[in-house]
C-alpha cells in the first residue's frame, strides 16, 4: 500500500536524475538501477521530474513511463513527482496517471516569474482545488531558479488555506531565518504543521537541521552524506553530524556550479554504477577534461578523509 506524504513526513528523498542512453533516449534499465542505488544509500524516498530530472525535456508520454518505470521498481519507498506545468489540466493529468500507480505525492512549483504574494497565494489555491483533496502536495520554494518568491506569510497563508499543502522544499537562499519562521509559524491552531524538506545541494544541511528541517530533498551524488547527517541532527550528535558534512563538502560546493552541477551529478552516478551514461539532454552542460580531473582528485580526497573519520 502507498505511503503518502503528510505534515509529518521526514527524512531524504532525494531528487533523482532521469537516466538516458548515449544517444538521449530514456535508459529503463539504467533507471532500476539506479532507483536500488538510492534506496542501498539509505534514502527514505525519491522524488522524481524535478528540475535536476530534466522534467522539461521531456516528452508527456516520456515523463509518464519514467514515473511508471520508478514506481514500480521503488515498490514500498515513497515516491514523489514533479508535476509543475504551464496548465492545470495536463499538470492534473500527469498527477491522475502517477497517483494511481501509486506515487506518494506531487511536487508543484510556481511559473518561473510569477509573484506578487497575492498571486502566488491564488496559484496555489487553485492548484489545490484542480489536483483534487487527496492529493498531497509538496510546495517547491527556490526562488534562485524560480524567480518567484515566498515570503514566510504567504507560506503559511497557503499552508493554512490549503489542507492538501503538506510539505514545503524549502530552498530560498540566505533561507535560515526564514526556514525557522516557518516551522515556528506552522504547527499552530491557525496553521497546520508543514514537513520542511531543504535543497540546495545540501550546502546548509547541518545549520537547516538545527532550525527545524525534517529531512533534505536535494540530489547531492552521494546521498548517503545525507541520511547520515540527518540521522546524526536528529539523535542530538551534531558534532559527529558535522564532521561527516566537513568531509563531503568540498564534493558539495563543486557540484553546486550554476549550469554545470547537473552534468557533474550524472557523471558522478555513472562513476558510481548507479547509471550507464552520464547524458544530459540539450541543451545542457558537458564536462571538459579538467572537470573530470577535479572530480576524480575530489572523490580521492574523500575516501581519505571518511578514513580519518574512522
Amino acid at each position: 500500500m502507498t505511503t503518502l506524504i503528510d505534515r509529518h513526513t521526514s527524512g531524504v528523498y532525494v531528487i533523482a536524475a532521469t537516466p538516458f542512453t548515449g544517444d538521449g533516449a530514456l535508459d529503463l534499465e539504467s533507471t532500476d538501477r539506479m532507483v536500488d542505488f538510492y534506496r542501498d544509500a539509505g534514502a527514505d524516498g525519491l522524488t522524481i521530474l524535478g528540475i535536476m530530472g530534466e522534467a522539461p525535456k521531456l516528452s508527456s508520454e516520456e515523463a509518464l513511463t519514467f514515473a511508471r518505470r520508478v514506481l514500480a521498481r521503488a515498490g514500498s519507498m515513497p515516491v514523489i513527482v514533479g508535476a509543475s506545468a504551464a496548465g492545470l489540466d495536463p499538470m492534473k493529468a500527469l498527477t491522475d496517471a502517477v497517483m494511481s500507480a501509486g506515487a506518494a505525492g506531487v511536487m508543484v512549483a510556481p511559473m518561473n516569474g510569477m509573484g506578487p504574494d497575492d498571486r502566488l497565494r491564488a496559484y496555489f489555491g487553485q492548484v489545490a482545488r484542480h489536483l483534487g483533496p487527496d492529493v498531497p502536495i509538496c510546495l517547491q520554494d527556490y526562488p534562485q531558479t524560480l524567480n518567484a518568491r515566498f515570503s514566510t506569510a504567504t507560506l503559511l497563508a497557503i499552508a493554512a488555506e490549503n489542507p492538501s499543502v503538506v510539505m514545503l522544499k524549502h530552498e530560498d537562499w540566505p533561507g535560515l531565518a526564514k526556514l525557522e519562521q516557518v516551522r515556528a509559524g506552522s504547527g499552530m491552531a491557525e496553521v497546520p504543521r508543514l514537513s520542511i524538506l531543504v535543497g540546495n545541494s545540501g550546502l546548509f544541511l547541518p545549520e537547516e537541521m538545527a532550525r527545524g528541517a525534517d529531512g533534505a530533498m536535494t540530489g547531492f551524488a552521494w546521498p548517503e552524506m545525507m541520511v547520515d547527517v540527518v540521522r546524526l541532527m536528529k539523535a542530538g550528535d551534531a558534532g559527529r553530524a558535522q564532521d561527516i558534512f566537513d568531509a563531503y563538502l568540498p564534493l558539495i560546493r563543486y557540484e553546486n556550479q550554476l549550469g554545470l552541477g547537473l552534468a557533474l551529478r550524472k557523471e558522478v552516478l555513472r562513476r558510481r554504477g548507479a547509471i550507464a551514461s552520464a547524458r544530459v539532454r540539450a541543451p545542457g552542460p558537458s564536462l571538459s577534461q579538467a572537470d573530470h580531473d577535479d572530480l576524480t582528485r575530489l572523490a580521492a580526497r574523500l575516501v581519505r578523509r571518511l578514513a580519518e573519520l574512522g
